[in-house]
């Protein structure tokens, strides 16, 4: 790939999803940009059999960046990670167009699969600070993985996962925007739950004070006729 054309790519991406950067040439200095411009060269060493040169470059890039990228990863065209440290992306992971990744993400293995052993991520997928998905299943397009949550097995298309282990929220087929970064603002069921039960434990001591007021009138009323 020629540097230039990807480094104005580039650009236009982490532009759109970091409002910290505020000019082109802050790109090179951003971590994602020598990270991934790194895994691109290494990937191509690795699809012809030259392993070794393959991880000399990704290990050399994840020490200068914080961002280990296995060189036999397929990944799609618009990765964003942000701020990135912590990432670990391994060997089976396979990530769609239009990705983006928070710092302290792995997309790892459970140490029990063979062959294809990490996620898959679909287009347009978002994973917050800290979360871990881990095995090989997958992230449907449009999907929003909650930071700190961790995720074992499959999440359909445009669903909200939070949560350990995560639990998944299915949304309305509605595409996600890709300008769309809040990591906080996520639906959580259970959370839902236990505000229903609290509005409904609300009601029934309403109502309980309500019929203890009429009884106490009654007695009241009982007496003085006495």
């Amino acid at each position: 790939m020629n540097f230039w054309k990807y480094f104005k790519e580039e650009a236009a991406i982490i532009r759109e999803r970091d409002p910290a950067i505020k000019s082109d040439w802050e790109v090179l200095l951003y971590p994602s940009f020598r990270a991934i411009w790194k895994y691109r060269k290494a990937h191509k060493l690795y699809l012809k059999g030259h392993y070794f040169r393959a991880r000399w470059i990704s290990q050399r890039a994840a020490r200068k960046t914080g961002i280990e990228i296995h060189p036999g990863a397929t990944i799609g065209k618009g990765l964003f990670i942000d701020h990135g440290h912590g990432v670990v992306i391994g060997e089976t992971t396979i990530i769609g167009d239009n990705v983006t990744l928070y710092q302290g993400v792995t997309l790892g293995g459970t140490g029990k699969e063979t062959g294809k052993r990490h996620p898959t991520l679909e287009d347009n997928v978002m994973v917050s600070v800290g979360a871990k998905v881990l095995g090989s299943f997958t992230i449907g397009e449009n999907s929003k993985i909650g930071a700190g949550s961790v995720v074992l097995k499959e999440v359909p298309p445009n669903s909200t996962v939070v949560g350990v282990p995560g639990r998944v929220v299915k949304q309305d087929n509605v595409r996600i925007p890709r300008s769309d970064m809040d990591q906080i603002h996520l639906p959580d069921p259970m959370m839902n739950e236990i505000q229903n039960l609290k509005e409904e434990n609300r009601a029934l001591k309403k109502c309980i004070d309500h019929l203890t007021r009429l009884e106490e009138r009654k007695e009241q009323n009982h007496g003085e006729q006495n």
